[in-house]
């Protein structure tokens, strides 16, 4: 990744037929829960290493990683649990003789904001959840290790190959700040609908190719007294989920392109940012709403999705996961591409697809050589596989998951549609990018939601967050062509 541009963001989409391939086989496992949402961060750092970790280096160890050393790795334990990197740590200390010690929580900032302010982070964070610190702030303030090195080392599978090499193209994307890839978006991502197949059977419903036919269905829930849509109110991330899809798939990509770059007619003057945040508040007016969604967590909205008390919801690939213990065993739960606004450039099968859940090597990391050769096997098969039987999901390694592992039916229900969409995925940037203008755009929507603000008003605020991040100097260093 030599430049500032998106990989294969002329398309603008993830090149995933390495992805099909190494689905074909799948369909059931084991996980626990997930967000995605941000918090602030401050403080500086450095690129300095306790010279007391470093060992020989060679072709098999190519970060001098040295024996009886320790490893600090804190995991978010969310949508897909923290057993996972306990079963890497294992691994890894078999293999090096270093020990971790291991953090699992949900408090990301509050537990690690103070750590990086003193000069004293972990060596490997998983930075996610609804108190993750974002990583354009860890970058602006020098916090992120660059993991050029580890990307250009050595596959474990292939050393004929550069790691980097190993990994569906375009991954790396949302990891990257001023044209360096700091952090690793680990796990493929799927977003959009999600929907009880028993429920669907149960109505005579079919699945909602257009957006007419995404109304009716909530009309006659509503009828029936169920909600046609849920949103996880108190974090409107989700519902940005439905309105940013229904841009870049009623304007194209290049709609997509002009929020990611930072045009002055990204929202205001976008006809396809208009036409889809009109039909979002046209659910809201009509009462179309789950009764209550506004003032929910995500799981709350969530579980009462899976309570049947609403028809669809928005998350991405991580929901199944992250619901195992409110899921009802026949719920049968399902993916769904958004529904069509009429003359939409992209087709129905469409689906915003790419790398999520962003691991970091703090740049003041203790054991920078055990962290860089830890990321490194996390970008094997072995660990990979490793990861899709213990968390129900792919992670962005090419062929990356032996054969015989099954992922539960609604994530599976992803993968079917990853494969349906081909070439015809996209990806915005803007919110690993931009966070103080994702986090504006996010609060717009809550008012827009909560019918305090009309959809003209929504456009001008989101239009005002682009034009003020685009003032900012370092916004010149990202680009999509």
């Amino acid at each position: 990744m030599g430049s500032t541009s998106a990989e294969n963001s002329s398309k603008g989409s993830v090149d995933r037929r390495d992805l099909i391939k190494r689905s074909a086989a799948l369909g059931l496992i084991s996980v626990p829960t997930m967000s995605f949402l941000s918090a602030c961060a401050s403080g500086g750092g450095d690129d300095s290493s306790d010279n007391d970790t470093e060992g020989k280096t060679s072709k098999t160890n190519p970060f001098g990683v040295k024996d009886g050393g320790k490893l600090d790795v804190v995991i978010f334990k969310g949508g897909y649990g923290d057993d996972y990197a306990k079963a890497w740590e294992a691994s890894f200390k078999k293999k090096w003789g270093v020990t971790s010690v291991h953090t699992g929580t949900q408090e990301i900032t509050g537990k690690l904001q103070p750590r990086f302010n003193a000069g004293n982070p972990p060596d490997i964070v998983d930075d996610s959840g609804a108190q993750q610190i974002p990583i354009d702030v860890l970058y602006k303030n020098g916090q992120l290790l660059d993991l050029a090195e580890v990307l250009d080392a050595p596959s474990i599978d292939d050393p004929a190959k550069k790691v980097r090499d190993t990994l569906i193209p375009g991954t790396l994307d949302a990891g990257m700040q001023g044209g360096k890839v700091v952090a690793l978006n680990y796990i493929y991502t799927v977003w959009g609908l999600w929907y009880s197949g028993k429920l669907f059977k149960e109505k005579g419903w079919t699945e909602p190719k257009t957006w007419d036919e995404f109304l009716a269905i909530c009309k006659d829930a509503k009828s029936q007294g169920i909600g046609g849509l849920a949103h996880q109110g108190k974090y409107p991330y989700y519902i940005n989920v439905a309105i940013m899809d229904l841009i870049a798939k009623t304007g194209g990509l290049e709609a997509m392109k002009a929020i990611d770059n930072l045009e002055p007619n990204a929202f205001v003057g976008s006809d396809a940012a208009k036409a889809a945040v009109e039909a979002i508040y046209e659910v809201v007016e009509k009462g179309y709403l789950m009764p209550g969604t506004n003032g929910l967590t995500h799981t709350e909205s969530q579980t009462r999705w899976n309570q049947y008390k609403a028809v669809f919801i928005t998350s991405g690939s991580w929901l199944e996961n992250e619901q195992l213990k409110t899921t009802p065993s026949d719920f049968d739960m399902k993916f769904l591409p958004m529904p069509l606004l009429p003359g939409s450039k992209l087709p129905f099968q469409a689906i915003r697809a790419g790398s999520g859940e962003p691991f970091i090597i703090p740049a003041k990391a203790k054991n920078l050589p055990a962290a860089k050769e830890f990321v490194r096997m996390m970008l094997s098969k072995e660990w990979s596989t490793t990861f899709a039987k213990e968390a129900n999901s792919l992670t962005i390694v090419k062929d990356g998951v032996d054969t015989g592992v099954q992922l539960r039916p609604g994530t599976q229900s992803t993968v079917e549609a990853s494969k349906a969409a081909g070439d015809d995925t996209f990806r915005y940037l803007y919110t690993e990018w931009y966070s103080e203008m994702g986090t504006a755009i996010e609060n717009a929507s809550n008012e827009l939601m909560a019918k305090r603000i009309q959809p003209a008003e929504w456009l001008k605020r989101a239009q005002a967050a682009v034009d003020k991040q685009a003032k900012d100097p370092e916004s010149k260093k990202n680009h999509r062509d």
